[in-house]
């Protein structure tokens, strides 16, 4: 089976393209690519050089992945894009490379990358994203499996959004927000914990919980945010919940976002 190309679609020599991937008008395909088997580019996609995508990916109009960085770094090192499985990119979806040499802006599998949509030079977004219209992510910024950001919503550079987050529309994001959270504004304030989300996930009860509880031991202590991070180790040990939130927070680099809606001594999370 060799791949369906338009034959208005101009593919360079040296581009790998498995054989079943159909490539549709006025596409074009430089040669360091590899596409993987039963993608879809559909009409004017730009495939550039130094980009490897997966299988079953779809590429809507006028989408153009591997543009260089816009960084004043960038010296024309040899750096990628990689996208994995089952990805939907809609249209005007501009996704570059990184900047560092031996680096790459990776993207995972099964993301919903809506029309508009800009990821920067060294963006990291996990499995099973979704991204509204006219979302962008700064340079080295990371997005965690299973989150979601509403439309026209901006990451700051080198920001980190945990899994299983939901941003809320129109949300100015300036510092890292933890797992599990749901998050809006501009600046983006932390509301609550993303109960909808969790719960369409799988998580019992009795792990939704435990995250509340697990946050409250965090930002409702009355402790300075270190001291409470020590304190909360002690609370809850080894679990895998807290050890995952709290080794983010001390990851941070940006800071932690606040969470305005508590009031000291309430004794309410939200």
């Amino acid at each position: 089976m060799t791949p369906n190309i338009h034959p208005t679609a101009i593919i360079a020599p040296g581009a790998e393209i498995a054989n079943d991937v159909t490539i549709g008008p006025y596409c074009i395909v430089s040669g360091k690519v590899r596409i993987g088997k039963g993608t879809v580019l559909k009409a004017f996609v730009n495939i550039l050089d130094y980009v490897e995508i997966g299988s079953e990916c779809t590429f809507h109009e006028n989408s153009v992945i591997g543009g260089q960085p816009q960084d004043h770094d960038f010296k024309g090192e040899e750096t990628w894009v990689t996208i994995g499985d089952r990805n939907i990119i809609r249209e005007n979806v501009t996704i570059n490379r990184s900047s560092g040499e031996g680096t790459s802006t990776d993207v995972g599998d099964d993301c919903f990358i809506m029309e508009g949509v800009h990821l920067a030079h060294n963006v990291k977004v996990g499995n099973n994203v979704t991204m509204a219209n006219k979302t962008g992510l700064a340079g080295h910024s990371s997005v965690g499996d299973s989150t979601v950001l509403g439309g026209i919503s901006g990451v700051h550079q080198f920001v980190r959004i945990g899994r299983f987050c939901m941003i809320g529309g129109l949300s100015k994001i300036v510092k890292d927000i933890p797992p599990f959270l749901l998050v809006d504004g501009h600046p983006g304030r932390i509301y609550g914990i993303n109960r909808i989300g969790l719960k369409r996930a799988g998580f019992s009860p009795g792990e939704r919980s435990r995250i509340k509880e697990i946050y409250r031991s965090i930002f409702h202590s009355g402790l300075t945010f270190k001291r409470s991070l020590v304190k909360c180790e002690s609370t809850f040990g080894k679990d895998i919940l807290a050890e995952e939130i709290l080794t983010f927070a001390r990851d941070t680099r940006r800071g932690i976002e606040t969470w305005p809606s508590f009031k000291r001594g309430s004794g309410k999370s939200d």
